[in-house]
């Protein structure tokens, strides 16, 4: 059709076009959406509830899920040592992961030291018990059981009981201690009244469970060795290149500035900090 000097195609498509991107439409109709991919996390305690936003986050981004099962670091080495199904390892104590990697059971390159932990004095928030004393308000006769995590396991109950030990009372208390299987259970004792005071990850203290219902102390990082933690993929993943991307968003600014919040700090930054308050 011609008008005016300009051409006009005829409407509509030729049948053969039509039904080429009829067809077209139905094959990506019916094409299968590629499958989330689920990464399957062991995680310290002192991780529930940074580690659960950090998550959050990623999952956005990705579009795959984070499965994240708590508890304390040597119990999570020894489950992976005997062939766990985990995709990621985050540790509480470096030495762990190290081991893990030693055994060649850790995907190569993959190590990151993610954060420094630290240890406080939690007490319920109504416990007349005075804070400003430090470690030595647990000599206090109202004072009857003292949480902290299993030395045996848990590398934050290894740093409280250095940390009793440097300011030379723990065998003062050492009666009164009562164990939690994590540091996360150990929370849960002081935070329940089946302990008057506890010695906890500040990363617990700071979140929102237990910020408004308790108060607690800092312990100077100087009475107990650092809690480097790290976080590795584990060789046997079946999602290695998840799991690798997992640790990079860890080192991503925003993720650094969110566990933050929760007081971690990286072990760089912790080690600079501490040298500067020298």
């Amino acid at each position: 059709m011609q008008r005016r000097g300009l051409w006009y195609p005829r409407r509509g498509f030729p049948r053969l076009g039509r039904v080429a991107i009829i067809a077209m439409i139905f094959l990506i109709a019916l094409a299968p959406a590629v499958p989330a991919e689920e990464l399957t996390v062991a995680a310290a305690a002192d991780l529930t509830f940074a580690l659960k936003d950090v998550a959050a986050s990623f999952e956005r981004q990705s579009g795959n899920r984070v499965r994240i099962s708590y508890g304390s670091s040597g119990n999570f080495f020894s489950q992976i040592s005997n062939g766990a199904p985990f995709d990621v390892f985050f540790s509480a104590d470096v030495k762990y992961p190290q081991k893990l990697e030693g055994a060649g059971l850790v995907e190569p390159g993959t190590l990151y030291e993610y954060a420094s932990g630290r240890i406080v004095i939690w007490v319920p928030a109504r416990s007349p018990i005075e804070l400003s004393r430090g470690l030595d308000a647990l000599l206090a006769p109202e004072v009857h059981k003292i949480a902290i995590a299993n030395p045996e396991h848990a590398p934050y109950g290894r740093a409280a009981v250095a940390a009793l030990r440097h300011q030379g009372i723990y065998e003062r208390v050492a009666g009164k201690l009562v164990m939690g299987e994590d540091i996360s259970q150990t929370a849960q004792f002081v935070q329940s009244g089946n302990a008057d005071a506890g010695i906890i990850a500040l990363s617990l203290a700071l979140a929102p469970a237990m910020k408004d219902r308790g108060r607690y102390a800092m312990i100077p990082p100087d009475d107990y060795p650092p809690i480097v933690q790290a976080a590795v993929v584990i060789a046997s993943s079946k999602h290695k290149s998840l799991a690798r991307s997992f640790i990079e968003f860890m080192k991503e600014p925003e993720t650094v500035a969110m566990m933050r919040q929760y007081g971690f700090i990286q072990p760089g930054a912790a080690q600079s900090a501490a040298a500067s308050a020298k």
